[in-house]
């Protein structure tokens, strides 16, 4: 696994690169909290998560968003957005920090957290609790020739399927892939000058108490 560590106390020179603080919105502009700090990989200074401090509705406290997951806020200039709501944030294993000190209880607690994410969807017709099977056009991955084979006649049941509001549950549903890679691109400048900086400086990070101060764990970063 790879050597993960946070910011902690560690403040950059200029305080205007730094995302902590920024407010985290989610689905219907309902507000989670703020990003408290970020875990990122040792070897290369890439942010794998933002850790989210909820303010007090959350009886954990903090949660953990993966950085893939995250988009600039289009309604809260500096601010960002992710694809959650507090319910299914509360069905998420909860975080604790001093789980990012031991390689398998770490490996223990993404394996659970992933498997929040990878949940299969369900699907029904806005105002019922009839389910409806998905047309090949929003499963990814489908072949042209599965998607045209949808709009036959012979599948005319699905097919119109896609021109139905979808009231959708489970955050594979609302997600173009399940996977959770970690590589965050496209967010923003903000995002993209703060982890640029992190870069930079990650073994001054690391140095100046990421997850382990000591000289180990700095050579690791050399």
């Amino acid at each position: 696994m790879a050597n993960y560590g946070m910011l902690r106390n560690y403040r950059f020179r200029n305080a205007a690169e730094d995302i902590r603080g920024s407010k985290l919105y989610g689905l219907n502009d309902e507000k989670l909290g703020e990003i408290d700090d970020v875990i990122f990989d040792h070897s290369e200074g890439t942010i794998r998560y933002v850790v989210v401090d909820t303010g007090g509705w959350l009886s954990t406290k903090k949660f953990i968003v993966p950085a893939d997951r995250l988009r600039a806020s289009a309604e809260h200039d500096d601010d960002f957005a992710v694809e959650l709501t507090k319910t299914e944030v509360e069905s998420f294993p909860p975080y604790k920090e001093t789980d990012l000190e031991s390689d398998q209880q770490w490996s223990d607690y993404e394996r659970k957290y992933r498997s929040k994410w990878e949940t299969d969807p369900v699907m029904h017709r806005a105002g019922t609790d009839r389910n409806i099977t998905p047309t090949p056009q929003q499963m990814q991955g489908t072949s042209p020739s599965a998607r045209a084979a949808s709009t036959s006649p012979e599948n005319t049941d699905t097919a119109e399927i896609e021109d139905t509001e979808f009231i959708q549950t489970g955050f594979a549903a609302r997600t173009t892939t399940v996977e959770i890679d970690n590589t965050a691109v496209g967010i923003g400048p903000r995002w993209d000058t703060f982890q640029d900086r992190l870069r930079e400086r990650r073994k001054e990070v690391i140095n100046a108490g990421g997850k382990r101060t000591d000289e180990e764990t700095y050579r690791k970063a050399s």
